[in-house]
């Protein structure tokens, strides 16, 4: 049984043992967190495939398109079956006709009624198709494993630190700690920001771009890996303050350095939201837009660092008195 896990100060001397068996508590309540999310995320799977798909819901109810028109005429099918019944059921009480006239008609608009129910109800745009047998149960799963993992992420995240915070001095871990709270917060606003700003813009583009010259059908698959690599790309790229704060950190960057050299800073961002996710200028445009505002309040931050370690500097200048006698 592993023991209880207890806080574990700088200057605790632990064996090899000690150690991987800590590890190894941490990996159960990781593990265990994981299988319970898992079931809840499962349990709640078809508001997880809500979410997903409702970019597209956004696509039909904003377009009313061509670009359904475009996918499948079913719905004009069963218009035109409908009515066709709708007149015949009149005919069919219309004076002239024969009982046995009467009934062939009434037939007939039963029939009519009947074959128009029997189209298929597909409406595309709005929910993604499938093509295999077993592809809506794999699909299910895959979903609710995603959002296990992002909804698991401080946790493993807490449970990953907790295990190395100990190795860290103290001055180590005042540098360490708003990092580490700031980083699950900037993630989720990445992932935030993707669903609502670039997702429904990005599928309105991809899907409306030339739609009189394709049936655009959505696969499930690959909606849903484009949606979740998208938001897991775009919540990484928001660490872009904290990365630059860690490198400030390690004496590697300055404030000063990021104003002087903005221009390759540009060229980066650009590689960097050209490797994301989406090839296209909507979605690209929309990726590039909160990395530039990223680098640039990294610069206003590091300025702050840079200024507050100036006076601090300062400081411990004045007060140490070997300083005033060598000058």
């Amino acid at each position: 049984m592993p023991r209880r896990l207890r806080p574990i100060g700088h200057e605790d001397r632990l064996s090899v043992v000690d150690h991987l068996d800590e590890l190894r508590s941490r990996l159960i309540v990781c593990g265990a967190a994981l299988i319970v999310v898992f079931g809840i995320c499962f349990w709640q799977s078809g508001h997880l495939l809500t979410a997903l798909n409702s970019p597209l819901h956004h696509l039909t109810r904003q377009e009313r398109s061509h670009i359904a028109d475009a996918t499948s005429d079913e719905a004009g099918e069963r218009g035109h079956l409908l009515k066709a019944a709708g007149d015949f059921q009149k005919l069919s009480h219309a004076n002239g006709f024969s009982a046995q006239a009467q009934s062939i008609i009434a037939s007939a608009a039963n029939d009519l009624t009947a074959a128009a129910k029997a189209l298929p109800k597909t409406d595309p745009g709005v929910n993604p198709i499938t093509t295999g047998v077993g592809e809506p149960f794999t699909e299910t799963i895959t979903v609710c494993f995603y959002f296990t993992l992002l909804i698991c992420s401080p946790i493993l995240l807490y449970e990953l630190l907790a295990f190395v915070l100990p190795a860290l001095s103290e001055r180590e871990k005042r540098v360490a700690m708003p990092i580490i709270l700031a980083a699950p917060v900037l993630f989720f606003a990445g992932i935030v920001f993707t669903y609502i700003i670039v997702l429904p813009a990005a599928i309105k583009f991809l899907q409306g771009y030339n739609a009189n010259h394709f049936q655009a059908l959505v696969q499930a698959r690959p909606l849903y890996a484009f949606e979740v690599l998208t938001m897991a790309a775009i919540g990484l790229a928001f660490e872009m303050p904290l990365v630059l704060l860690g490198l400030r950190a390690l004496g590697v960057i300055n404030g000063s350095t990021l104003t002087r050299h903005w221009r390759y800073a540009t060229v980066i961002i650009a590689i960097i939201a050209a490797a994301m996710p989406g090839a296209d200028p909507v979605t690209t445009g929309l990726e590039t837009a909160p990395l530039v505002i990223l680098f640039l309040a990294s610069i206003v931050l590091l300025k702050i660092a840079d200024r507050r370690a100036a006076r601090r500097e300062a400081l411990e200048r004045r007060d140490d008195p070997t300083v005033g006698n060598l000058t």
